[in-house]
């Protein structure tokens, strides 16, 4: 009887851990559907508002600007009202951003509905994979956070799949019976359908919020012993949950990390290794497939139509890869997974440029190298950026490295936001992905001299690293 109680506390805890985590990463599925639902929309904003080169970038990097300022004070407040209010705040901003931009009356409205967006991304960027750590037990932990990431890459593949749907209403679509509004989002303006959509993951992911708890860490260290240890206990037990506080309780009065200590010295490797990593990231290109995958595509010859269905293979595959990353990171290491794939979308994107150079672009041989390059990005440079950046800082100023190589990140994913644009319409789609694929091969050298296996360490044994032990 023992025996089987004891089974049914633990599919109970496993039950709630899992609701919990599944309400997180829509903020993660949030991320992603923001970002890359910009793909469809932009052709039809462009024509619409008679965008140059330089409104269209200002017009893609709008959420990244606001990226940039959820990310400069989600950190801190999360630490001062928590991370659930934060969490709450990132759904409002979402829901804000979607109802805003399929109703949005002018250009100006619509980019201020963006950055509404953006700043939502930028909390969630944060505060969600730092929740989803602090609520997981320490043996899933690792898992748990990485399926943020895949969450990120589903909300891409559901906006390119909606994109696409909607389009394709809209041009087959015969009249009658929708309503003024209706036919203006759908039909006339289909863009507005495509941006309106967020509304209902953003809904769902508000409601979630109300019913999840608040970070169990963030409670012991607000002092509320009682509320901290009786969610632990939900997840896993009293035993547990008393243990895991007491040890909470002892690292908080060892942390006293700081900026200073960020930038000192000792710190100098670790940081520009977390620095560099999500710059690269950003600069490989992998973006300027998201944002503009349907423009790239159309300037080779594909109709619209088309561009978005490639985009949704783009996605698959993107999402399918994300998978691979989860499965071999802890098995493959860190170092070979990275380097074979910053080498792998090296050469990818080189075959890319030269389909442009050479006029091959109506050939299948285009898609399959962006196809590629997108499954060499998602098993290495894109989500060990952030694998590889949390394990190799001190816990004490572990979250405050981390806001700097996610401010880095967004900040550079501005600039490709707003340069892509001009690089396609001066130098042209070839010189474009050349110059992705010399960051990609950048990439690929500072992780080969620089970045130490971290694969089996325990974090006391990284700091030793750089200590020279």
């Amino acid at each position: 009887m023992n025996q089987q109680n004891s089974k049914s506390v633990q599919s109970r805890s496993t039950l709630f851990l899992v609701a919990i985590t599944l309400v997180a990463t829509l903020g993660g599925l949030l991320f992603g559907f923001d970002m890359a639902v910009i793909s469809g929309v932009l052709p039809f904003v462009k024509s619409q508002f008679s965008l140059s080169s330089a409104t269209e970038g200002w017009f893609v990097s709008s959420a990244l600007v606001g990226c940039i300022i959820g990310v400069s004070f989600s950190g801190d407040l999360s630490d001062r009202i928590g991370r659930k209010k934060m969490l709450m705040l990132a759904a409002i901003l979402f829901l804000l951003s979607a109802i805003g931009s399929a109703l949005s009356s002018g250009f100006t409205l619509l980019i201020l509905a963006r950055m509404l967006g953006g700043m939502g991304v930028g909390v969630a960027s944060i505060v969600a994979p730092l929740y989803i750590s602090e609520i997981a037990p320490a043996n899933v932990r690792g898992r748990l956070v990485t399926f943020y990431q895949l969450a990120i890459t589903a909300g891409i593949l559901v906006a390119y799949l909606t994109n696409a749907s909607l389009l394709s209403f809209s041009l087959n679509y015969k009249g009658g019976g929708l309503g003024d509004i209706l036919n203006l989002v759908l039909v006339k303006e289909v863009w507005r359908g495509m941006l309106g959509l967020g509304t209902a993951p953003a809904l769902l992911f508000f409601v979630g919020i109300c019913f999840v708890p608040e970070s169990p860490r963030w409670l012991i260290q607000q002092g509320k012993n009682d509320e901290g240890i009786a969610i632990l206990a939900k997840i896993t037990n009293m035993a547990s949950a008393q243990k895991d506080a007491l040890l909470i309780q002892n690292t908080k009065s060892q942390e006293k990390g700081s900026y200073k200590e960020v930038f000192s010295p000792a710190m100098r490797k670790p940081l520009l290794i977390g620095l560099l990593l999500p710059l690269f990231s950003q600069f490989s290109g992998i973006n300027a497939v998201i944002y503009y995958g349907p423009r790239i595509l159309s300037d080779a010859g594909i109709n619209i139509t088309n561009a978005l269905l490639g985009q949704i293979i783009f996605g698959i595959a993107n999402f399918l890869f994300t998978i691979i990353a989860i499965w071999k990171v802890d098995k493959m290491g860190r170092r070979p997974l990275y380097i074979a794939g910053s080498l792998g979308a090296t050469v990818c994107l080189a075959f890319t440029g030269i389909c442009f150079y050479a006029g091959t672009t109506s050939s299948i041989s285009l898609v399959i190298s962006i196809i590629l390059f997108l499954a060499c990005f998602a098993f290495s440079i894109g989500p060990l950026k952030f694998v590889i950046a949390s394990e190799i800082f001190p816990t004490k100023i572990r979250g405050r490295a981390l806001a700097l190589s996610i401010m880095v990140m967004w900040i550079a994913d501005t600039i490709v936001g707003q340069l892509t644009p001009m690089f396609l319409g001066s130098v042209g789609p070839a010189a474009t992905f050349w110059f992705f694929s010399a960051c990609c091969l950048l990439s690929f050298w500072v992780v080969y001299k620089m970045v130490p296996e971290t694969k089996g360490k325990s974090l006391e044994e990284v700091q030793e690293i750089w200590a020279g032990h």
